[in-house]
């Protein structure tokens, strides 16, 4: 980032926009901020150390060269790092309308509970009578899930979304084994998540696909017809990743049960039914529930995920170890294949431990501070946002399933009808510069160039409006084949980056 002979850093020009008239490449406080080894220097140290300090015992371990690392003081270090915090986006800056993520706003009484002590400081090798408060939340919050859901038991350790699915894959293979039957094949519909056909395969079965009708929704005749002794089962996302409600779903379990087979819904888009839809009336043997998307801590919202699995009566009894059981006025954490008479048939272990214990509290606090009536208003504020989105928008941008009805949680748009070499991807820049994170795109794949804004129901009319505007913009001259649009972004701290080379053919070590 060397200086030119006038002092000015032109490369540092974000995709064509001026930012070539002040010697420093800020932009009033849009900072530039160069690489930690450019600005300290490996001859330095932030800290000072006697000449005669011991070296430390570490044997052949000791380093026996330079580390290469860079020395900073304690101001340098901070401004570093705060500058780039600046340059990330976050749910606390504005509108976060990735499609299929809830990103919505992770409120802070969450966080304050679960970090209380005994919830924050908790281990999971302390004496269980040490813990019976932290027991006391997983069990209640299982109560919740369970009731929630309408489903008979619950699997609290899986750690994420794509475990749990595989939770309840393999309830669902050890019930096969318990009947002595041998089915290889789990259906897939178009309209799944991604990870669905992955799970699947990763437990052994063979994946056949599921065509989507018209509607974006699950060919029910096809399905149908493809049922047959050699189904384990299938595996649907409902809402389905088109952000549709999949109507016919009570009618696919029965199918898919007559023919001794089992039914696992993706539970990733809960967050637009829950309140209102018990999956457990729809006939569903197993789902996952993805806390960190629906009752907080949402993605980004800084803590891992947690993923439990609500399970029906037929695959209740394959649940895996560990689960927290109440005798009496006292919890009990079973954690041995053998150690429960009522419970002989679990496929085994997931994890070491009991699960997360942080995304419990935080959901435990979420449910509680909503109540009943506040997660049912949960559902239909997400679901109105999501409508408003698509009406507000569906006269500029193509809504390809705009006629099968209302959306649930998330609208989705394609490219169709833009200028001649414009594309989604030129949309998802524009709205960098606009302020606001791209919306998931080019997925789900059923669509070309898919658009998928998912808008939850913590934000504001106001809010809508005012990243309603802004699309709209972006969408007009993308139609009219704005040439300016093709370099975006142009306010961003880079321009637009080859985002596939820079996954493939990262450069993770500095040369100096």
């Amino acid at each position: 980032m060397a200086l030119n002979q006038s002092g000015w850093r032109p490369e540092m020009n974000a995709g064509g926009a001026d930012d070539s008239t002040t010697f420093t490449g800020n932009r009033a406080l849009m900072l530039e901020e160069p690489l930690l080894f450019e600005i300290g220097s490996t001859e330095t140290t932030g800290v000072d150390f006697d000449e005669d300090t011991a070296a430390a015992d570490l044997g052949p371990l000791a380093r026996s060269a330079p580390i290469g690392l860079p020395g900073l003081s304690e101001s340098e270090t901070v401004r570093h790092y705060t500058r780039l915090s600046r340059q990330n986006y976050a749910i606390d800056l504005g509108l976060f309308p990735l499609g299929s993520c809830t990103m919505k706003h992770n409120p802070r009484l969450n966080e304050k509970v679960a970090r209380m002590p005994g919830f924050a400081d908790v281990h999971p090798l302390q004496p269980q009578e040490t813990v019976q408060g932290a027991y006391a939340v997983i069990h209640e919050l299982a109560e919740w899930l369970v009731t929630l859901t309408g489903m008979h038991a619950v699997a609290m350790s899986p750690k994420a979304g794509a475990h749990g699915e595989l939770c309840g894959v393999l309830c669902i293979k050890a019930a096969l084994a318990a009947r002595g039957e041998d089915r290889r094949v789990l259906l897939v519909p178009e309209s799944a998540h991604g990870t669905n056909p992955a799970t699947a395969a990763f437990a052994g079965f063979t994946v056949e696909d599921i065509p989507a009708n018209a509607e974006g929704r699950v060919d029910l005749a096809a399905l149908e017809a493809r049922l047959g002794p050699d189904v384990a089962g299938v595996m649907i996302t409902n809402p389905n990743t088109c952000g549709l409600f999949e109507r016919d779903l009570k009618a696919i379990s029965d199918a898919v049960h007559a023919a001794g087979g089992y039914v696992y819904c993706d539970g990733a888009n809960f967050n637009a039914i829950v309140g209102r839809v018990r999956p457990g009336d729809l006939g569903v043997d197993a789902m996952h529930i993805n806390l960190h998307k629906t009752f907080s801590t949402p993605h980004g919202g800084g803590g891992p995920g947690s993923g439990p699995v609500v399970l029906s009566a037929a695959l209740a009894p394959f649940a895996p170890l560990p689960f927290v059981t109440k005798d009496g006025d006292r919890f009990r954490l079973i954690e041995e294949e053998n150690a429960d008479e009522a419970h002989p048939d679990s496929f085994g272990r997931m994890t070491a431990f009991h699960g997360q214990m942080g995304m419990f509290t935080r959901a435990l606090a979420y449910i509680l501070s909503h109540g009943a009536d506040g997660l049912k208003q949960v559902s239909e504020d997400a679901v109105i946002n999501a409508n408003y989105v698509l009406r507000n928008l569906q006269d500029l941008l193509d809504a390809p399933f705009a006629a099968s009805g209302p959306c649930m949680h998330e609208a989705l748009f394609s490219d169709k009808g833009l200028a001649e070499g414009f594309s989604t991807l030129d949309i998802a820049k524009g709205l960098i510069d606009e302020g606001y994170h791209p919306m998931t795109v080019y997925f789900p794949l059923v669509v070309h160039g898919a658009m998928l804004i998912e808008p939850t129901e913590t934000e504001s009319k106001a809010v809508l409006d005012q990243f309603i505007g802004a699309l709209r913009s972006i969408a007009l001259r993308a139609k009219n084949g704005d040439p300016a649009l093709k370099s975006a972004p142009h306010f961003a701290p880079r321009a637009r980056l080859d985002e596939t080379l820079a996954a493939r053919k990262p450069v993770l070590r500095w040369e100096g």
